[in-house]
């Protein structure tokens, strides 16, 4: 199935953030001209065949009083990569865990990015996954400013 005009112009709309009213799914049928249940119908459709994946929420942790991430880098044994990522991931602050290639001037592997109120949080929370894991080997980037976070624009 290629995409057609009304596939795109349903996920131009949808890639944005959804109206704060009501009946969102409403309120971007009627901009696109179409019902709410052929919008929806098509959403479903476009995910069935992995056009979507899912469907996303961008919380604005500085606004709720979540001030301090930390990037973290953890050098895991090769061998141990998939259980311990498994591990860190199913931690409520770690809001991305991911695998990447080592270089020869930083040896971590596996990141976690870890959300707490303060510094002081984001340090307790890496202890605790340090403990689960076994993993004593890493290294701590704590956000000072942010300057982009948007999803991703397609069409």
């Amino acid at each position: 199935m290629s995409l057609t005009d009304l596939d795109k112009k349903i996920i131009r709309e949808i890639q944005q953030d959804l109206p704060i009213t009501p009946c969102p799914y409403l309120d971007i049928a009627e901009k696109l001209g179409i019902s709410e249940e052929n919008l929806l119908k098509k959403i479903q459709e476009l995910i069935d065949k992995g056009y979507i994946r899912r469907f996303g929420a961008t919380l604005r942790h500085r606004r709720v009083g979540i001030n301090a991430n930390a990037m973290t880098v953890w050098a895991v044994p090769d061998k141990d990569v998939e259980r311990v990522g498994k591990i860190m991931a199913s931690f409520k602050e770690v809001t991305h865990c991911y695998e990447r290639h080592t270089i020869p001037e930083w040896n971590g592997n596996l990141f976690t990015m870890i959300h707490a109120k303060t510094r002081e949080g984001c340090l307790k929370i890496v202890k605790r996954i340090s403990e689960k894991t076994g993993i004593k080997d890493y290294k701590l980037l704590f956000s000072t400013e942010e300057f982009k976070k948007t999803s991703m624009e397609y069409f």
